[in-house]
């Protein structure tokens, strides 16, 4: 199965935060009908910030966004990857990865030089991809790690 990378489209929005909420906002004062607004909104901005889907069947089955700031971080750093998140029936079936390097292509083509994100469970799928561990640390009780990928020499 190869996922169609695509932009997200206000039509995603809702399959994609239904997807969201499952991975990060359960048991959150978030709601999924939220999480949908602030994707529209991001879609509407078409400027930096970037969301792209993947495809399966023409139904939203993962997604990866590009953005400025992330939720509550720990350090001063920007750009980052951020909400990479497969549907649980769809994950190991190469969808993650290409969301990956397409959101990679997508920030080099906007000049991004570095890119960061959080991660803890996904740390090794990360590694495969090239992208390196800079720190481990603690944040609301949880272990997480730093990494980086260097997107231009």
């Amino acid at each position: 199965m190869s996922p169609t990378i695509v932009p997200m489209r206000k039509e995603h929005a809702r399959a994609v935060s239904l997807l969201r909420f499952s991975a990060f906002f359960e048991g959150s004062d978030r709601t999924p009908e939220q999480d949908a607004g602030e994707l529209c909104a991001l879609v509407e901005n078409n400027d930096f910030e970037t969301a792209l889907v993947a495809l399966v069947d023409e139904k939203p089955m993962g997604s990866v966004l590009l953005v400025r700031h992330e939720l509550d971080a720990a350090h001063d750093l920007t750009p980052w990857l951020a909400g990479l998140v497969v549907a649980e029936d769809h994950r190991h079936l190469g969808i993650g990865s290409p969301l990956v390097r397409a959101l990679e292509t997508q920030a080099r083509s906007l000049g991004v030089e570095t890119l960061y994100l959080y991660t803890w469970e996904a740390r090794d799928f990360y590694a495969r991809l090239g992208w390196k561990g800079v720190e481990t640390f603690v944040q609301d009780d949880e272990p997480m790690m730093l990494m980086s990928r260097r997107l231009r020499s």
